[in-house]
């Protein structure tokens, strides 16, 4: 994993828009209607070449192909392993419980996409057993890359934590959350090998290791959410055995929606079990209104002096631009926290599509946003570097 060295490295969380046409074939396939395969598959290449195209042109260094091939960050494994089918009821996020008047004001546009709210169960044994899809992605991924001249500096290439899909797509066959992990973690070993083995860093999304405080862990208290944390993150050095950890950046989130978050659990509660991770990097939300101070977190005492930190400067649930200004005074804090510019890349605070159709973000606004995100870490790089 490269680290910053005379500038700051740009890079983002991994979902990047689809186009118009792409998201409504995902929702049909999601749903379960027919879908004709040639005509996804031609919105999946057009997709991808956009967002490839919209990366180069913001000023990314470490890019991906976007997640284009995907329905979501997480539920798209239903098409590469056993196990899965029906519909999870998954429990209601507790600021929804709280705020039930913002729920009638935003939830609705939500439900135009790709639920994450119903994915699939698991409702038998939990299995890797069709590479194809995974083997297409990281092929085409690789010819859009030839074709632009390896136009990134690094690349990445996202997978899911199997607490999350623990926690998502509802256990009705293994009935104990521990034989659960173990399998989804044999399973995903699969997916994280291929993409280290392609030469991609390997990010793993792993919202589930914060955001379900207040989701499925909503009603139980903080030592049970540190247990789960704690044997998610087991679960998850197993799947690595075989990929060095400077390969791996660990992105971890309170949820990508633009809601109250008066409920997620802080920063501070969770740190201690997150830095026990195998992985070069903690990739980290900063710029929401929620989390943006705990980057005082972020301290040569408080993270293993080899951990690099990806921070979120820029908020992905927000339509406002941020001025280049603002992103590099934001790097300039986490900087001033951690002691040391080649600690830190900066990117987004999550994915900007994390399912087809659930973003809270313009099409447009998005490259904006990335465009800013480059034209402040040049002036932060002026600052500190």
């Amino acid at each position: 994993m490269l680290s910053t060295k005379s500038y700051f490295l740009t890079t983002h969380s991994g979902s990047l828009p689809r186009t118009k046409d792409l998201v409504e074939l995902y929702v049909a396939l999601s749903r379960g209607e027919e879908v004709d395969k040639s005509k996804l598959e031609d919105a999946i290449y057009t997709s991808t070449d956009a967002v490839i195209q919209n990366q180069i042109n913001s000023g990314i260094h470490i890019g991906n192909n976007g997640e284009q091939t995907r329905e979501s960050f997480f539920s798209y494994v239903r098409h590469r392993m056993s196990g899965f089918g029906g519909a999870s009821n998954r429990p209601a996020f507790q600021d929804m419980v709280d705020y039930p008047s913002w729920v009638d004001l935003k939830l609705s546009g939500y439900l135009d996409g790709v639920s994450l709210i119903s994915a699939p169960q698991a409702q038998g044994e939990v299995t890797y057993t069709n590479k194809d899809p995974l083997e297409k992605e990281i092929d085409q991924f690789k010819d859009f890359l030839a074709k632009e001249d390896s136009p990134f500096e690094e690349t990445f290439m996202t997978a899911p934590s199997p607490g999350i899909i623990a926690a998502a797509m509802e256990d009705v066959f293994y009935g104990d959350m521990d034989a659960y992990l173990e399998a989804l973690a044999a399973a995903l070993k699969t997916e994280y090998d291929a993409i280290y083995s392609a030469g991609h860093v390997l990010q793993l999304d792993c919202p589930d290791l914060a955001m379900e405080r207040h989701v499925y862990f909503a009603d139980k208290n903080d030592a049970e959410f540190i247990e789960f944390i704690n044997k998610v993150i087991k679960a998850i050095d197993t799947a690595l055995t075989d990929i060095p950890k400077e390969s791996v950046r660990m992105h971890v989130c309170w949820g990508n929606y633009n809601g109250p978050h008066d409920s997620d659990i802080p920063l501070k509660t969770i740190l201690p079990s997150l830095i026990n991770a195998k992985v070069g990097a903690l990739m980290l939300s900063m710029a929401n209104p929620r989390h943006a101070h705990e980057y005082r977190l972020l301290t040569k005492e408080n993270l293993p002096e080899d951990m690099l930190i990806v921070a979120g400067v820029i908020d992905t649930t927000s339509n406002y631009v941020e001025h280049p200004e603002v992103v590099a005074d934001r790097i300039e804090a986490v900087v001033s926290s951690i002691e040391d510019p080649q600690r830190v890349i900066v990117g987004t605070d999550c994915g900007f599509d994390t399912a087809a159709g659930f973003r809270d973000v313009a099409e447009e606004v998005v490259w904006a946003k990335l465009k800013a995100l480059s034209a402040g870490a040049e002036i932060a790089s002026k600052r500190l570097l």
